[in-house]
């Protein structure tokens, strides 16, 4: 192992491996273990806490080589500024609004996220969340809108283009293709339902900023009867134009994320139709590959054999793809979203969902199974 990635302090044991971790990044021992990191320490010690619990304070007091963690935990100068031990961080997310990679790059600290771990739990919950409310749209084949077409936007498209259903997609970072094929508007005035799967970013970071992409002006564009679903990040859309827009319209609404979350008023989970507390990408399978693909790039980092899978960990999955196209009303057998929907409602106190509530539901999700599919 190049002396370059552990900087121990004199109170570290020689020859160990210390890795702070986000509790809730699925089958952490079964990947990061002395035996899986042969090579690099006698020993590993892994150290989990809650996300939001991973502070400048808290790694200065353990100094650890690795950090991995999920979206609650930002990860910038505000927390490594005092630590000169941290050498690699792993996301186990899709997203990375959270992460200061030029910070990262200009430390020379090692940086891997999941790129497309939960692509599928995510688009089918965009499916299961429209055939809840639209259950019409198994044989009434309706217009899909695509706001953002990355690893989840564009398997989501496979998905509805397998149903029959027309999509109209908008991404102004990607090329023109058969299903990068409309405006902005053209996907805001045309589409039965509207589905964002974009990045967080503001005008000082892009040239196509989201933040609030979805906002009043953006609203009035879209018909009333159309279904927008958002489990990207929350504040893709303004809250507050939003309710306006649903007590005017009516419109039914779906969102696994909120603009002020983990703090949820209950004014908001009233005015939607489902609402869930940021599950949308919480399987077994999606889990497990995000641990999977950090570990692997770990690995890569450290010169190391990758010796684990996922595959040995998985149960049999009773769930297909192909199976549920052909029975529909398996569908709250596969994934029932409103228990979820309820679950979240459930814990509304004083008039709103309370922060530590939030996250505990999604600590102590029990993770369900993505449909298996065999077509792509």
């Amino acid at each position: 192992m190049p002396d370059t990635f552990l900087n121990h302090t004199p109170t570290k044991k020689a020859h160990t491996l210390t890795i702070v971790a986000d509790s809730n990044i699925a089958s952490l021992s079964d990947f990061f273990n002395a035996h899986n990191l042969a090579g690099a320490a006698e020993t590993v010690e892994i150290i989990t806490c809650a996300g939001r619990e991973i502070t400048a304070d808290f790694l200065a007091n353990i100094q650890p080589d690795v950090l991995l963690v999920r979206s609650v935990t930002p990860v910038n100068e505000t927390l490594l500024a005092d630590n000169n031990s941290v050498r690699f961080v792993g996301s186990a997310t899709i997203g990375t609004d959270h992460i200061d990679q030029a910070y990262l790059k200009a430390r020379g600290i090692a940086f891997a996220n999941a790129a497309g771990c939960s692509k599928h739990s995510v688009a089918q919950y965009v499916l299961t969340a429209a055939f809840t409310l639209r259950p019409e749209y198994w044989h009434d084949a309706p217009t899909l809108g695509i706001i953002g077409l990355g690893n989840i936007g564009s398997t989501l498209a496979l998905y509805a283009k397998d149903l029959g259903w027309q999509v109209l997609g908008y991404d102004p970072l990607l090329p023109v293709s058969d299903v990068n094929n409309s405006t902005l508007d053209e996907v805001l005035q045309s589409s039965s339902i509207i589905s964002l799967h974009v990045p967080l970013t503001s005008a000082q970071q892009s040239d196509y900023p989201t933040e609030h992409l979805i906002d009043a002006e953006a609203l009035a564009k879209m018909h009333k009867d159309t279904l927008l679903i958002n489990s990207a990040r929350g504040a893709v859309i303004a809250e507050a134009d939003l309710l306006a827009d649903i007590a005017k319209t009516e419109r039914q609404v779906v969102l696994d994320v909120f603009e002020h979350e983990p703090t949820i008023a209950a004014q908001t989970s009233d005015a939607l139709s489902i609402a869930t507390m940021h599950i949308a990408g919480y399987t077994l399978e999606g889990k497990l590959r995000g641990t999977q693909m950090i570990y692997d790039a770990l690995c890569q980092t450290l010169g190391l054999p990758i010796v684990q899978r996922i595959e040995p960990l998985l149960p049999a999955n009773p769930y297909h793809w192909a199976a549920l196209k052909d029975a529909p009303q398996l569908l709250p057998e596969f994934y029932d979203i409103m228990q979820d929907d309820a679950a979240l409602r459930a814990v509304v106190t004083e008039g709103q969902v309370q922060g530590k509530d939030f996250d505990g539901l999604r600590r102590n999700y029990p993770l369900r199974r993505e449909w298996a599919f065999a077509a792509f």
